[in-house]
């Protein structure tokens, strides 16, 4: 690995912890030559499916293009990093799950909407409204309210709390 501050090509590894789900692993590393210290994380390479987008162009998936729009979404708001980290893991445990070859970019933005419904209700609303592309403020106000119906996120925990313990 190269030092990414005086690019010497000679580094050690210092420290490595499993990150994330486990399907990660941290790397703290110290290059020989400045001493510096960095991070590296290390992901299995995975044959994820192709996007088919809406005008028929077929694109490779770029967990860092979903990652980037759901930290739109959830800008200033009050989420943590590994839960997003868990939420963007999950779409694509989904995504490779099902074992197709392509997938349509409609099914990620559901699948980015249910995780954001179950982070956040103002993210959620965010890319609701950009992705399903409200036209006035009147779809703006039924989205809302069909949030306003179902439980909260934290009711929903709680509830699933519950149940865990009851076991």
């Amino acid at each position: 690995m190269r030092c990414p501050f005086c690019g010497a090509q000679d580094t050690k590894v210092v420290d490595s912890r499993l990150h994330g789900d486990g399907d990660q692993v941290r790397r703290r590393r110290q290059c020989t030559v400045c001493k510096e210290r960095f991070t590296t994380y290390e992901t299995a390479e995975l044959n994820l499916p192709r996007v088919v987008k809406s005008d028929g162009r077929r694109v490779n998936f770029d967990g860092r293009k979903l990652r980037a729009g759901m930290d739109r979404a959830l800008e200033k708001r009050p989420v943590a990093t590994e839960a997003v980290d868990a939420a963007v893991n999950h779409i694509t445990r989904k995504l490779m799950s099902r074992g197709e070859s392509e997938v349509p970019s409609k099914l990620i933005g559901e699948l980015v909407m249910e995780e954001l419904k179950a982070l956040d209700q103002v993210a959620y609303v965010r890319f609701a409204s950009v992705y399903r592309q409200f036209e006035d403020v009147q779809a703006f106000s039924e989205e809302v309210e069909r949030l306003r119906q179902e439980p909260s996120p934290e009711a929903r925990r709680a509830q699933l709390d519950l149940l865990d313990r009851e076991k």
